[in-house]
């Protein structure tokens, strides 16, 4: 069918674009990281509005990610709610969990950490997603496990989809399908570029 074959291509179009975008992401040095991480966490605090009440869905950082743990931890010292995601199988959606300080971390697939099974499940206001990729139109470029399209698409509230990465990270245009929600704005040590709603169209 037509339809498939699309998709197929751009499938094929989204693996190419992994491949670049990892090899670029693991160029960054490491002193680029330490200092994206401090200014990064420095433009979410000045830029993002959040009520007491939002909690906000962080990732535990794996790979060459940017690390959003100062983040984190300043949001943390507001009493900022806060939840991690935890993997429950290779083709669900993830489920999130509160974190709160000094409770511990457990290993939850994929090399991330997460809350004990005793957490609350939470469904989250904000949530900070990590990208391989994304472009001017606010499309992001995942892994290709899908696992944050499922967990978006579950949601009965759509939060605000809040991308969170490095500047050298952006791509001249990433194809976007159906199921790929855009993201609202991304955080990035060079600031916040927000989206607009007519960027969201497919």
């Amino acid at each position: 069918m037509p339809v498939a074959m699309v998709d197929t291509t751009v499938e094929e179009a989204k693996a190419r674009l992994r491949v670049r975008a990892r090899t670029q992401r693991a160029e960054i040095s490491a002193i680029v990281r330490a200092d994206a991480a401090q200014a990064a966490a420095d433009a979410f605090i000045e830029g993002i509005t959040l009520v007491p009440s939002d909690i906000v869905a962080f990732y535990w950082p794996i790979h060459e990610e940017i690390d959003c743990k100062p983040l984190l931890a300043r949001l943390m010292d507001k009493l900022q709610p806060i939840c991690l995601p935890v993997v429950r199988a290779e083709d669900e959606p993830l489920e999130m969990r509160l974190w709160e300080r000094g409770e511990p971390l457990h290993p939850s697939g994929l090399g991330t950490l997460a809350p004990s099974e005793q957490a609350p499940r939470v469904y989250p206001d904000v949530v900070l997603l990590p990208l391989l990729g994304f472009d001017a139109t606010g499309t992001r470029l995942g892994y290709g496990g899908g696992y944050y399209d499922r967990t978006l698409a579950m949601l009965e509230k759509r939060p605000r989809i809040i991308g969170y990465a490095y500047s050298a990270q952006e791509m001249p245009a990433i194809p976007r399908q159906a199921h790929d929600l855009p993201l609202d704005a991304v955080v990035t040590e060079k600031g916040i570029r927000r989206f607009a709603p007519a960027d969201s169209a497919a």
